[in-house]
């Protein structure tokens, strides 16, 4: 009897231990419906971007820079972010910073200061997640030149801010 009531117990433990394996786990694609986000705002030395609905603040978020954080984005490689007025113009889903949305860098005025300089303009700054390297990134500021939130955040942003949204990047 002890025996049999033993095997059923193990039994229905198995059994809900295997419905709970194929739970489905957590999408990172969330769901927006609240104002349109009609610009987003990077203040690089405060670390700090805020996405706006008129002049409202929807939203507010800390954020990590490019490994040389300070000035102006001049070439391929510097480690900096750009600055200036530039628009969301895609997304990838299937970032390796777990997602990320990307702004129009370079435009008409990087691709010429560039070419003045004889220097490669650069491209592919994205807004993104940590991925590997943000993970165990030792600095605040580690990316090539992108701005780096939580994996958290970014699927919040990402959800949020629709292409040809402009940002703003300030020094």
């Amino acid at each position: 009897m002890m025996r049999r009531d033993f095997l059923r117990l193990m039994l229905g433990g198995a059994s809900l231990l295997a419905i709970a394996g194929c739970a489905a786990p957590e999408s990172k694609f969330k769901t927006y419906d609240g104002p349109q986000v009609t610009r987003v705002d990077l203040f690089k030395s405060q670390r700090l971007m805020r996405l706006y609905s008129g002049n409202t603040v929807l939203k507010q978020y800390n954020f990590g820079l490019g490994f040389a954080p300070v000035g102006n984005k001049l070439y391929e490689g510097d480690g900096k972010t750009p600055e200036g007025l530039y628009y969301v113009d895609r997304r990838n889903p299937n970032s390796r910073y777990h997602l990320s949305v990307g702004i129009d860098y370079p435009n008409a005025s990087d691709k010429a200061r560039a070419l003045a300089a004889g220097v490669p303009v650069g491209s592919d700054i994205f807004i993104h997640g940590q991925g590997p390297e943000g993970r165990v990134a030792t600095k605040r500021d580690w990316t090539a030149g992108c701005i780096a939130v939580t994996d958290d955040e970014i699927e919040e942003i990402y959800a949020m801010v629709q292409d040809g949204t402009p940002v703003v990047i300030y020094p």
